[in-house]
């Protein structure tokens, strides 16, 4: 299982931090990205099961879900060329490359015509954070920048994410239709068992 004990520390610490700045997205920003950075720029913890690619889909993998649901931690896996939809969040996320590349095409929504608007693309390296929110952006496609292995990403959202209604778009009219994404795991990682962690020091 490698080092769980950096994703419990996250955890923890995340708790800490939604309970400090309740709904204070910009603060959540700021001291949250510094979180995920630190867990990011690991890559001995994630346990193999939450880190397998699927030869036809992305998988998204629930890590931890906070009790009363204000956040949420996943795993995202990517084999070679796999992508997303066009689809939004509602809700704030950060999103942190622990393995590989990603590429994200960023949209906007043209007032007048409801038609989608590419503001762009770029590139998240191992260590790259992005943000999404309906306040700094929302609508986004994201695949694998690798063609010749996996890429992994860990997100953090304002919400269980696999249980929001959110949406998909029409790349070339803009048509929205609501998703509820779930998860590809039926467990989640015991960040609670220290007993491999207490024998190593006793031994």
């Amino acid at each position: 299982m490698g080092n769980i004990a950096r994703l419990r520390e996250f955890v923890q610490s995340f708790i800490n931090l939604i309970d400090e700045r309740g709904a204070d997205e910009k603060r959540i920003f700021v001291d949250g990205k510094d979180l995920l950075l630190k867990l990011v720029r690991h890559d001995d913890w994630l346990p193999d099961a939450f880190a397998r690619p699927h030869p036809d889909r992305y998988q998204q993998y629930l890590l931890y879900c906070d009790p009363i649901e204000r956040f949420s931690v996943v795993s995202f896996v990517w084999g070679p060329g796999q992508k997303t939809p066009v689809h939004d969040h509602t809700v704030w996320g950060m999103v942190g490359v622990m393995r590989g590349a990603e590429s994200c095409e960023e949209f906007g929504l043209q007032p007048a015509t409801g038609r989608l608007l590419s503001k762009g693309m770029h590139e998240l390296r191992s260590g790259g954070i992005d943000l999404v929110s309906p306040r700094v952006g929302d609508i986004h496609r994201v695949s694998n920048a690798l063609a010749d292995r996996a890429s992994v990403s860990i997100h953090v959202y304002g919400a269980n994410i696999g249980a929001v209604k959110r949406h998909v778009y029409e790349p070339d009219t803009g048509n929205k239709k609501a998703f509820v994404s779930g998860y590809s795991n039926v467990v989640i990682p015991n960040l609670w068992d220290r007993s491999l962690e207490t024998a190593a020091v006793d031994g």
